[in-house]
């Protein structure tokens, strides 16, 4: 029997308010260009009053890779926690919406509201993350819903949430879960700074019950401790069966067992960086679903990302498909 879902995600549930600004905006305001900050509720209502013209939508790192993979007719579910508040109803529906499983009920009488990134998006297209968590960073085992993650092909976890101990132990028990049902399980590095604060944990991880891992080129060095992008290459496909790394405008590189695949990108003149790594794993994870090779693969996640930052926002505004056609990717 097939499975339910083709890939099932895990993140934090963050709901994506963006705007543009100028650089002397985020100087004036103390925000570090570039980045993603973690920020408290009062900041967040400061930042949030701060913002001129503004685009609201549903987000989180692995939430965006989910929706994007919807928009190209996978079947999707995400694991993510939302409090019972109206931007936490608003996130529930809208991911329903698009036709994404969302099984876990907004959380009843929480402390903590649902999570907002105020996201500034300067003249260059580079993006400046404010974050607040609240309550999506709390995802634990008890919200890991078994009859989804076994009911998956592949499992895709999100990095940021090994910032709590809850969090490594849902990552454990829905991988854990995955694989014994004869699904693949992953997941995306999020962040160097998140590498560095967890390596230890990450290595154990990624040798253990996952099966590939998605990085990007400093998150890689991090994890290995080098400035050798090939030796860490080599190391992680030791620890792991598949290991993609993205390279900004090197292009990609994927390295399973000995062998090595890049691919280049064709350039684009970023409008906004915003969910370009999470787009880039909705076509790689497409690439994976529909049984392609790994530089096709590869190839689709490029054209992916080189969709979503030639405009604002982090899901796609096109026919991703017809992308993949007129590359002769599919």
């Amino acid at each position: 029997m097939g499975k339910t879902f083709q890939v099932v995600g895990i993140g934090n549930a963050v709901s994506d308010v963006i705007a543009t600004s100028t650089d002397a905006f985020l100087a004036d305001n103390g925000i570090e260009k570039g980045i993603m900050q973690l920020i408290d509720q009062d900041r967040a209502e400061v930042l949030y009053a701060a913002m001129g013209d503004r685009t609201e939508t549903p987000g989180g790192s692995v939430a965006n890779t989910i929706a994007g993979l919807g928009s190209l007719g996978v079947k999707t579910a995400f694991i993510g926690r939302v409090a019972d508040d109206d931007l936490g109803q608003t996130y529930a529906k809208a991911m329903a919406d698009e036709g994404t499983a969302f099984p876990n009920p907004p959380v009843a009488g929480s402390d903590l509201p649902t999570s907002r990134s105020m996201i500034f998006v300067s003249p260059d297209g580079e993006r400046s993350m404010n974050t607040y968590l609240g309550v999506s960073s709390d995802v634990g085992p008890d919200d890991v819903d078994l009859t989804v993650v076994e009911g998956g092909d592949i499992l895709f976890l999100e990095g940021y949430l090994f910032d709590k101990d809850p969090g490594k132990a849902a990552f454990y028990k829905a991988a854990d879960a995955a694989v014994t049902a004869g699904g693949r399980a992953g997941i995306s590095l999020s962040d160097p700074f998140c590498v560095d604060r967890h390596r230890g944990d990450f290595r154990k991880l990624i040798a253990g019950p996952l099966g590939y891992f998605l990085c990007n080129e400093e998150e890689l060095k991090s994890l290995y401790q080098t400035d050798d992008l090939t030796g860490a290459l080599t190391q992680a496909a030791e620890d792991c069966e598949l290991v993609v790394c993205t390279r900004s405008s090197d292009g990609v590189s994927v390295q399973s067992g000995s062998d090595r695949v890049d691919v280049g990108v064709t350039p684009v003149t970023p409008v906004d960086a915003t969910g370009a790594g999470d787009q880039f794993a909705a076509g790689f994870l497409y690439g994976l679903v529909q049984g392609t090779s790994l530089d096709v693969a590869a190839k689709m996640g490029t054209v992916a990302a080189g969709e979503v930052i030639a405009h604002v926002g982090p899901r796609p505004a096109t026919d991703i498909k017809a992308l993949f056609a007129a590359e002769s990717l599919i």
